[in-house]
């Protein structure tokens, strides 16, 4: 299986932890490395594009967007934040690709840390754990899980890429 991950640059120390994670994540579930490519893009808005290229390729069986959208003074957070799901969420409808919403929306940087922590310490996840075990607290990691788990579903019921 092959998959790509999409990360957004803004709010970068965040989404750097949610990138490690998702590796840790596709790592454990048995993916390696050189089957998941990863993609940069500015911010959370660009992600459903980027997402949506890597998607008509028909190259990938799951795409992990990763992202962090922090609430400031004016309504700037809600239009970002809704987009990117909205878009992500096309994206994976229109074409069959899985694609996973790993976009932090939090109030505070020291949030969105919290739930991208460091995956050093946790172990892997086991069949049958469910997507929260292993690594708790990376939302990275609980995404590539996600992504894991769909594309065997997608095989399961006989979708094709």
């Amino acid at each position: 299986m092959r998959f790509a991950i999409v990360r957004s640059l803004f709010n970068a120390d965040a989404t750097a932890r949610l990138l490690e994670g998702a590796r840790r994540g596709f790592a454990d579930a048995g993916v390696p490395a050189r089957q998941v490519r990863i993609v940069e893009v500015p911010g959370s808005f660009e992600l459903p594009l980027a997402a949506l290229w890597l998607a008509r390729t028909r190259r990938y069986d799951g795409i992990v967007c990763l992202g962090c959208v922090i609430r400031g003074e004016t309504s700037h957070f809600e239009h970002v934040a809704s987009q990117a799901a909205r878009g992500i969420a096309w994206v994976s409808l229109s074409t069959g690709v899985p694609v996973i919403f790993g976009v932090l929306t939090t109030d505070t940087l020291a949030q969105a840390l919290a739930r991208a922590q460091d995956v050093a310490a946790a172990g892997p996840q086991h069949a049958g754990d469910g997507p929260r075990a292993g690594a708790q607290g990376n939302k990275g990691y609980e995404a590539a899980m996600s992504a894991v788990h769909m594309a065997h579903l997608r095989r399961q019921v006989g979708t094709k890429r």
